[in-house]
């Protein structure tokens, strides 16, 4: 049997890598055959084009090249065929280590000593134990709880808020509207790692920072946000920061990316910024693991790591 044809439908970025590794196993095309090509069995989309999904007669389903699937459902011709989601060994590793790389920097006093250095100034200021911070993740899927464990193993004690309950060893877990005030009161260091869905959208606002606990081994509140961009009020971060709320802040996502050269978080003394590279989708890792689930589901087998359309991720 003739194996389908993947339409990749991206925006923001060259796919010509995507389209190499791909086309391996089967025809790729970054354009329908008109809109209701017959042809198509799967689309590989990262933000794609409104509609160009909506009349594909056979389409059999998307997949999402990036990790969130917001951008999938901001379609209003999206069809009503299973998304995936991408859940990856690689994927996992650099967003564990951008996690645990930025609440290490921050319990370590990065930003004090690289303010220190042009100054020149040999200033130690008191070093507290892992054992005395608490890093709260928000968002216990996939993605969260690798990260949990490692900073388990490091000493930090562990938070962990999510929707629903998602119990985990060794981490302290609160779920639903009941349990977001007590996780905030009890964590440090905020780590942010929720999708994206109409209820978490500006979830981090001004009232929610003001809830994490002031007394703690930091001097301060730290945010770290490598979920999303629109979970965030970029204002209310400003004005947390300025009055002292929160002490620190390591940005990867933003409400508009890239981030405008306006904004004033690119100055901020207090806001550490890197460009939504947290987790990078990584071609060469990324779509073999498509084409062996689409193998598979035409053999009859389940999508694995579908999308709960009604939640949303």
């Amino acid at each position: 049997m003739e194996k389908g044809r993947i339409l990749l439908a991206v925006t923001g970025f060259h796919p010509q890598r995507w389209r190499e590794l791909l086309s391996a196993e089967r025809e790729v095309v970054l354009e329908p055959d008109g809109a209701s090509d017959p042809s198509i069995t799967y689309a590989v989309v990262w933000k794609q084009k409104p509609n160009i999904l909506a009349a594909l007669p056979n389409l059999r389903a998307i997949f999402s090249i990036g990790a969130g699937v917001d951008h999938i459902f901001a379609d209003p011709g999206l069809p009503d065929v299973p998304v995936v989601k991408v859940v990856a060994d690689n994927l996992t590793q650099y967003m564990t280590e951008y996690v645990v790389w930025r609440v290490l920097d921050h319990h370590r006093h990065g930003l004090l000593y690289r303010s220190q250095q042009p100054k020149k100034i040999w200033h130690e200021p008191q070093q507290r134990p892992a054992t005395d911070i608490s890093v709260g993740i928000m968002g216990l899927g996939n993605l969260g709880r690798a990260a949990a464990s490692v900073l388990l193993s490091l000493g930090f004690a562990v938070n962990g808020w999510s929707r629903s309950e998602r119990p985990m060893k060794g981490v302290a877990t609160y779920a639903g509207e009941a349990g977001l005030i007590p996780f905030l009161k009890a964590t440090d260091i905020l780590v942010v790692l929720l999708p994206l869905t109409p209820e978490t959208h500006g979830i981090i606002n001004y009232g929610v920072l003001k809830e994490l606990r002031k007394r703690n081994g930091l001097g301060g509140s730290v945010l770290i946000n490598a979920g999303r961009g629109r979970l965030q009020k970029d204002a209310d971060i400003v004005r947390a920061l300025d009055d002292g709320t929160l002490k620190e802040a390591s940005l990867d996502v933003f409400e508009v990316e890239p981030l405008p050269k306006t904004s004033p978080l690119w100055g901020h003394p207090k806001v550490f910024v890197t460009p939504h590279s947290a987790a990078t989708s990584d071609p060469v890792h990324l779509a073999p693991i498509m084409l062996r689930q689409m193998d598979a589901f035409e053999r009859g087998e389940k999508l694995d790591n579908l999308v709960d359309r009604k939640a949303g991720y």
